[in-house]
């Protein structure tokens, strides 16, 4: 049957996962959107609730699960990117329990505190996903893994990662538990270059919001870190200072 109404109960469920955080979390649900996000989710072994598909605009092969066509009004109603490819599939979330994660000996894990910008976390995403960093800790973060906005900018980079959210006591215990180098990016006279640390071992650097750097809760539990620069500007945007981090990491083990 084609689904031709705004009205109709599916498509306002969509359109509320799309806009509420607290509805995505309380549903375990979550939209993905194209058909490379959605070929990603499934093959990272997401488990697909169901699809909307639109006949007129998807060109894809037709997902194995359950597949309501919509009319193309409708699927642009349900579709939040400005070109689309005619598919939105519902997934159920997966838990982010940092407990769950078991490093390997030279594991590098990228950690950033208190990030709130969907776009900043999926660009980060983005880059530990091609750079080959073993987990991406949230810590303390306001961020949703699975706001629309983080699966749009990491290109569905967020369904290969290992990501975990934890507050930064459990975040430094499970560090120190496991035994890594812990590299901060406090902005003071002891940092040393990016360049100087040894990623073939476990690493873990930490990073803070643009706004305020590193809370005053990683002062002095880790060896202070820069990346040494040639321009006047004293710091980077957050999603290219990470990106330049996870490429140390993957050049020295490549090295």
């Amino acid at each position: 049957m084609l689904i031709e109404s705004f009205q109709n109960d599916k498509i306002k469920n969509v359109t509320k996962l799309l806009a509420d955080n607290r509805f995505r979390k309380k549903s375990k649900v979550f939209v993905v959107e194209g058909q490379q996000e959605n070929e990603r989710a499934l093959q990272y072994d997401f488990e697909p609730v169901e699809f909307f598909i639109c006949e007129n605009i998807f060109k894809g092969k037709l997902p194995e699960s359950k597949i309501h066509q919509v009319s193309e009004k409708v699927y642009e109603k349900i579709a939040y990117r400005g070109s689309s490819e005619g598919i939105i599939g519902i997934y159920k979330t997966k838990d982010n329990m940092l407990s769950a994660f078991v490093p390997k000996e030279n594991s590098t894990v990228i950690i950033v505190e208190g990030v709130e910008k969907p776009g900043n976390l999926g660009a980060i995403l983005r880059s530990c996903e091609a750079f080959g960093i073993d987990a991406l800790i949230v810590a303390d973060g306001k961020a949703d893994f699975y706001n629309p906005n983080v699966i749009r900018s990491s290109v569905g980079c967020l369904f290969g990662m290992e990501v975990y959210d934890a507050e930064n006591e459990e975040t430094l215990e499970f560090l120190q538990k496991n035994k890594f180098n812990i590299y901060t990016t406090l902005m003071d006279e002891t940092a040393e270059d990016l360049y100087k640390r040894d990623f073939k071992q476990r690493s873990a650097v930490l990073f803070g919001t643009e706004h305020s750097g590193l809370s005053d809760f990683w002062v002095g539990k880790g060896k202070n870190t820069l990346i040494p620069m040639a321009g006047s500007i004293d710091s980077l945007n957050l999603s290219n200072a990470v990106a330049i981090t996870c490429y140390e990491s993957l050049k020295q083990k490549k090295g």
